[in-house]
Order: C-alpha cells, then sequence, then structure tokens
C-alpha cells in the first residue's frame, strides 16, 4: 500500500491491476511511501490511521478478469513470482494465500496443464476481487485496459499534474496479448459462469466472438453470497493475521 500525507491519497495495491507500475511511479515522483504489506486492503488501513487521514483521495485498479486469469497462468507457467516460488522463503514468511499460489505453480509445472485445464481446475467459485470488497470507499478506479491514461486522469483528480506517462512495469512473459486465443469452448462456458457477475458489476464485456452469452441467475446469487464470506476473511482473520502490529512496516501512524 502506498500514502501520501503530502498530496493526501492512498493507493490500495490489488493483484494483478497494475499496481506495480504504479507503486513505483507514486513513491519516485508523487510522494509516495509504503505502509502495512504491498497488497493490504484499505480496511487495514484504516484501522491503523488517525481519522484526519481517512478523508485522502483513495483509489485502486480493476482488470478485465478474463484477461487476468491468462496473465495469472503464464506466471504459473513460467514461475514469475519471485521470492514467493522460494519454499523456504514461504513456509517462514508466506501467507495462506501465497502458499497456496505456489502449489498451484507446482501443479501447472508437474502437469504440463495448458490454459484449459488450469482454469477448469482453479476457477469454479465466482470469480471477485478487493476492488470489489470497498468499492464504496475508492475515489476512483484505475481500468488496466486504460491504466496509463487513468492514472493520470487520478492525479489531476488529486490537483496533481503528471511528470511523465506512465512506463510500464511486470509484463509477463510469454503470453500473447490477445488473451480470446486462450479461451477454447469449455473455458468459454466456465468462464461465463465464474466471472459472468463480476464483469457485469465492472461494465466488462465479452468478446464478441463468443455470440450473445447469458451470465446464469445461480451465478450471480453464489457471488453474493461468497463475496460475504469473502469479506468476513478479508476484513477480519486476514487482518488479524498478516498485519500484526510488529508486522507493519515504517509508516507514521505504526
Amino acid at each position: 500500500m502506498i500514502v501520501s500525507h503530502r498530496y493526501r491519497y492512498v493507493f490500495v495495491e490489488v493483484p494483478h491491476t497494475g499496481s506495480t507500475a504504479i507503486r513505483k511511479e507514486l513513491v519516485q515522483h508523487y510522494g509516495g511511501e509504503d505502509i502495512l504489506r504491498r497488497h493490504s486492503s484499505y480496511r487495514d488501513f484504516s484501522r491503523s490511521a488517525p481519522p484526519e487521514q481517512l478523508d485522502y483521495f483513495v483509489f485502486a485498479g480493476v482488470r478485465n478478469p478474463l484477461d487476468l486469469a491468462v496473465t495469472r497462468y503464464f506466471r504459473m507457467k513460467t514461475q514469475a513470482r519471485g521470492v514467493m516460488s522460494d519454499p523456504e522463503w514461504l513456509a517462514k514468511h508466506g501467507s495462506v494465500v501465497q502458499k497456496r499460489e505456489y502449489r498451484i505453480e507446482r501443479w501447472v509445472e508437474a502437469t504440463g496443464a495448458d490454459f484449459e485445464r488450469f482454469l477448469l481446475r482453479w476457477y469454479r467459485l465466482p470469480f471477485d476481487s478487493w476492488t470489489s470488497l470497498d468499492q464504496r470507499r475508492y475515489s476512483t478506479v484505475l481500468r488496466f485496459e486504460s491504466l496509463a491514461e487513468d492514472f493520470a486522469g487520478a492525479l489531476r483528480l488529486m490537483g496533481i499534474e503528471p511528470v511523465r506517462p506512465l512506463p510500464a512495469a511486470n509484463v509477463t512473459p510469454e503470453r500473447e496479448s490477445d488473451y480470446v486465443k486462450y479461451y477454447t469452448p469449455r473455458a468459454i462456458r466456465r468462464a461465463v459462469w465464474v466471472f459472468g457477475p463480476y464483469m457485469e458489476q465492472w461494465g466488462y464485456p465479452f468478446p464478441p466472438e463468443w455470440g450473445e452469452v447469458r451470465v446464469p441467475g445461480w451465478s450471480r446469487l453464489l457471488m453474493r453470497a461468497t463475496r460475504a464470506v469473502r469479506s468476513v476473511y478479508w476484513n477480519q482473520f486476514r487482518y488479524r493475521k498478516r498485519l500484526r502490529p510488529d508486522q507493519l512496516s515504517e509508516s507514521p501512524f505504526a
């Protein structure tokens, strides 16, 4: 998480939404500093911050989950997760989520699974993200598909003139830019079930090549139910387990 007390903003680093590029730019050029853990939620910040910081400008990212799933697969396939692919580091420092990601990476390596098999194996419940969790708290949301433009727009909303266009960072190796080509008929059926409600919420259309797509009503209902469960975990258990006072990085309010 990146905060600037000079410019009075909070940037919530939602995974796989271009947060690496944004965090580097904020720290280098816009008075940003690291607090808490990198992928902390806004709820984590609000529990630690004094009242006068709760009116800061808050922003985060969102991404088409069809594209995100392909990126996640290729990161697993190429083992592009850095220190989180180190079993010794994970055993000492890794969270439950990080350890699960490592197991999936090992599964992809052992099975040689293609994207369809990966999707069918690891995507079964309706998809959601931290962006939905704190949606009402955000002053604006940056779309990955127009990240540079949206980031510049967010800066201007804060009264900051951008010093340069946003550079790219953390580009996924091997995968082609057109994610649609990775979706087979079986993968499409699963994607409509898993990603459909989230895409409707954030206004992402399905590829026109897929024809008329109808999101099952049962999927919408299940997303609402699982969101309630995820919210309890993200807001309560995850916070208490991962963000003890001794785990906070240097912060004006730590």
